[in-house]
Order: C-alpha cells, then sequence, then structure tokens
C-alpha cells in the first residue's frame, strides 16, 4: 500500500514538473492543491507529497500561509546557476566526445532531427521536452552517473527561466545543439566543451534581453 501510495506520487510529480518545464505553469504561479488534485484525478496527498518533492528539487516554493508557487528565478540567482552549468556542461559535451558511445549518438541525431521540425510548428511544451531530451541524452553519453545526476536539477532549475525565451531563442539552441553534437561525433573535446558553454551563456543572454524588456518598455 505504501509502495502505491509512493508511485502515485511519483506519477503527480512527474506531471506538475513535466508542466513547470514546459512553460504551463508559471514562475510565480500559485499551485492550489485542489485545482490540481482536480485536474490530474487524484486526492490531494499526493499532490501535497508531490509539491514538498519539487520544492525540495527548487522547482516550487512552499511558503507559510501562501502555500506552493512556482519558483520565481532572479536575474541573480539565474547567474549563479549558470556559472555552475556552464562549466558542468562543457566537462559533459568534453566526456560525450572522448566517448562517443554510437548507440546514443545515433539517438541524439534523431532528437535533433525532432527537435528542428519542432522549431517550425512545435508547442513551448514540445520544444521544452525535446530540449530536455536533448540534454539528457547528452547527459548520457558523458557516461559520468554522476554528473548526470547533478546536471539533471541544474537544467530544471535555470529552466524555469529559460522557458520565457521564445521561438527565435529556441531555434538558435538548435543551432547550437547541432554544433555540440557535431563536434562530439568528431571526438573534439576542445570544440564540444566551448561550444557547450557558450550554450548556456547565450540563453541565459536571451533571457536578460527578456527581463529586461517591460523595463525598458517603461521608460
Amino acid at each position: 500500500m505504501a509502495s502505491d501510495r509512493a508511485s502515485l506520487s511519483k506519477v503527480v510529480s512527474d506531471q506538475i514538473r513535466g508542466q513547470i518545464l514546459g512553460g504551463k505553469l508559471r514562475p510565480g504561479e500559485r499551485l492550489v492543491e485542489d485545482r490540481l488534485s482536480t485536474e490530474l484525478g487524484v486526492s490531494r496527498v499526493p499532490v501535497r507529497e508531490a509539491l514538498l518533492g519539487l520544492s525540495i528539487e527548487g522547482l516550487v516554493r512552499l511558503e507559510p500561509n501562501r502555500g506552493a508557487t512556482v519558483t520565481s528565478v532572479t536575474p541573480e540567482m539565474l547567474a549563479e546557476l549558470v556559472e555552475v552549468r556552464s562549466l558542468l556542461e562543457a566537462l559533459n559535451a568534453r566526456l560525450a566526445a572522448r566517448r562517443q558511445d554510437p548507440r546514443i549518438v545515433a539517438l541524439l541525431e534523431d532528437t535533433l532531427c525532432r527537435g528542428n521540425e519542432a522549431t517550425q510548428s512545435g508547442t513551448p511544451e514540445e520544444l521544452a521536452r525535446l530540449n530536455a531530451e536533448f540534454h539528457e541524452r547528452l547527459a548520457e553519453a558523458s557516461r559520468n552517473s554522476v554528473l548526470s545526476d547533478i546536471m539533471r536539477s541544474l537544467r530544471e532549475r535555470t529552466s524555469l527561466a529559460f522557458s520565457i525565451n521564445g521561438r527565435d531563442r529556441a531555434r538558435e539552441d538548435w543551432k547550437e545543439h547541432a554544433g555540440i553534437l557535431a563536434a562530439v561525433i568528431d571526438g573534439d573535446e576542445e570544440i564540444a566543451a566551448l561550444l557547450a558553454t557558450r550554450h548556456v551563456n547565450n540563453a541565459a543572454a536571451a533571457f536578460a534581453r527578456a527581463h529586461a524588456a517591460p523595463d525598458k518598455a517603461a521608460d
């Protein structure tokens, strides 16, 4: 029985996480247990447990008397996340280029193809899912489970900010993904690491421009 409840909480957690990372639930948005339980067709207990787990991951913020909200990423917080993620993404790409697993490279090529197609007509949720898939497979290509686990949390937390980047940035994302993958296939560790670092920094710069836009409009 306890196992069934834990399994249900994980399913609910995965569903809420997907809505957050896909942009359906936006930073700062309240997460009302009753509404989520109705929408997901479950009781409030697994929803509450899922929100607690997501708060530990940094995707949800729990506050007394206010309840749960999707975590808002400030420019200062993003700068700290990017500082770490850019270094680890470089290491991840370097290891992928060094180890050149043919099976995972083929999977990455498939994801790249579908990602490019999604930039033309895909939904924001689809683009977010494929972007996560590309990075997960690149992490798998590094064949370092410790690094993969650390990177998963960092990617999800930075994705909270990057989700406001529009379709134009998505097109650039997939061009940059293609460059990283080409370097991995060539076995060029230095170029793969350089392009991976640049990719994260470019996404952060796009967020900074979008975040500053309302202030500029008000001047």
